[in-house]
């Protein structure tokens, strides 16, 4: 091979060497960024405890149904009960179907109808003593498993305050003895400690 054709070659090879050079400086030159004091994102969290008070804050409560006792009326209950009669049934010495007989209901003891099978969260439930009180009745018919989690009771509830003072108002009348319709203007005590009740009255 000859000389000029060696000089050729390396002429090409260096001039492509010096290329790749300026190349990589300009695109360091464009394209640099400094490297952070600290790698990654600083996220800011607030002191305190506002973080459980806001989640206490948000969550929902149930309308009491005391005051609505007084004027509620029972035919109407009755024919929300319809909705119960799958699973319950309401006169006295009446059969337990996939819940218990509810005549006598009111005030009665939590998980105490003769004959019937409880599921472990009603029994859980009673423990203490809980009764069918007004408010109590009132918190189950309006989502029963939120009242009782884990109960069998399949009933979605009654979301309309009215509805489930009618309920009540017509289940006051299953007995031989009504109980007493509450003060209108008595707070809502007894449902705030109170554990949960099933939707439908299925497991009561």
């Amino acid at each position: 091979m000859s000389s000029s054709n060696l000089n050729m070659y390396a002429g090409a090879f260096l001039g492509t060497v010096f290329v790749m050079m300026t190349v990589g400086i300009l695109g360091e030159a464009i394209f640099h960024s400094e490297t952070p004091e600290q790698e990654g994102f600083a996220i800011a969290v607030s002191e305190g405890g506002g973080g459980t008070e806001s989640a206490a804050a948000a969550a929902p409560t149930v309308e009491p149904v005391s005051p609505l006792l007084a004027s509620a009326d029972p035919a109407k209950g009755e024919k929300v009960f319809k909705k119960c009669q799958a699973c319950h049934t309401g006169e006295e010495g009446g059969p337990n179907k996939v819940g218990p007989n509810l005549w006598n209901i009111v005030n009665r003891p939590v998980a105490s109808h003769e004959g019937f099978k409880y599921s472990t969260a009603m029994t859980d439930f009673a423990a203490g003593g809980t009764v069918w009180d007004y408010e109590h009745l009132n918190l189950f018919t309006h989502k029963p498993k939120d009242e009782v989690p884990g109960t069998a009771m399949g009933f979605a509830g009654l979301p309309k305050i009215q509805d489930r003072a009618d309920l009540i108002a017509y289940l006051r009348t299953l007995s031989s003895d009504p109980a007493p319709l509450p003060d209108p203007n008595a707070a809502a005590g007894s449902a705030d400690a109170a554990p949960a009740a099933t939707g439908d009255a299925t497991q009561q």
